[in-house]
């Protein structure tokens, strides 16, 4: 039985989904607002975080950011009226690792759920120590990227992204395996997201000429070291 921390700050949906939920064999804890919810994680730490982004005293995706300095692994799946661009690519930089758009069936919700839950949801272990990449040092657990003394911190997503790159140097990681390993789907939107994140990553690398992230038409990317 899973264990599901449910925060939803408008208590006749959430009452609902915790019924729906329980009814379906998942043990819920449920928080009204932010902080209830990050008070709930640290008391008892859920196999899966859903959670609203839109809520008082503690918003989703500063909850997400305060889980992902506890935990790297728990799945967080966003709850949201918003379809920006930006919004999105924020949730998953701060951790989140899939989002559902309201109005939602609670079947949806389920079959997202029992993906991230069956899916190995860590980091892929890289090698001991930090890892070099070109001049730069990058440090994985710790998310950042070192060029002569110089360090720049990366988002959660940035440093999961980075680390498959660097697991699969000059050879090609695929598209559509990212996708569905970091956001959960190879939808048009999520790819649209990794394409900034990819951007991102090519900024931070930019002061070693001879590391590339390079574009390999409809397979994927490359990381030449």
């Amino acid at each position: 039985m899973a264990n599901v921390l449910l925060i939803e700050d408008e208590p006749a949906l959430g009452m609902i989904m915790r019924d729906s939920l329980e009814v379906r064999g998942f043990s819920v804890q449920y928080a009204l607002d932010g902080e209830e919810g990050l008070r709930l994680f640290y008391e008892s730490p859920p196999d899966i975080v859903v959670a609203d982004i839109m809520m008082p005293k503690l918003d989703g995706f500063t909850l997400a950011e305060r889980i992902r300095q506890e935990n790297a692994q728990v799945p967080i799946i966003f709850l949201t009226a918003r379809s920006q661009t930006a919004d999105v690519v924020r949730g998953f930089e701060l951790g989140g690792n899939d989002y559902l758009k309201k109005p939602f069936s609670m079947d949806e919700l389920i079959v997202r759920m029992k993906a991230l839950l069956n899916r190995n949801t860590g980091p892929i272990a890289p090698s001991a120590g930090k890892l070099a990449i070109g001049r730069y040092q990058f440090d994985y657990p710790k998310q950042k990227l070192v060029l002569n003394g110089q360090e720049v911190l990366l988002s959660y997503r940035e440093a999961e992204l980075l680390n498959r790159l660097y697991e699969q140097r000059n050879r090609v990681l695929e598209r559509s395996a990212v996708l569905l390993d970091l956001w959960g789907d190879d939808s048009f939107f999520n790819g649209r997201s990794l394409d900034v994140f990819i951007t991102k990553l090519r900024r931070y690398l930019k002061d070693d000429p001879q590391v590339q992230i390079v574009n390999v038409r409809g397979i994927g990317y490359k990381l030449i070291v």
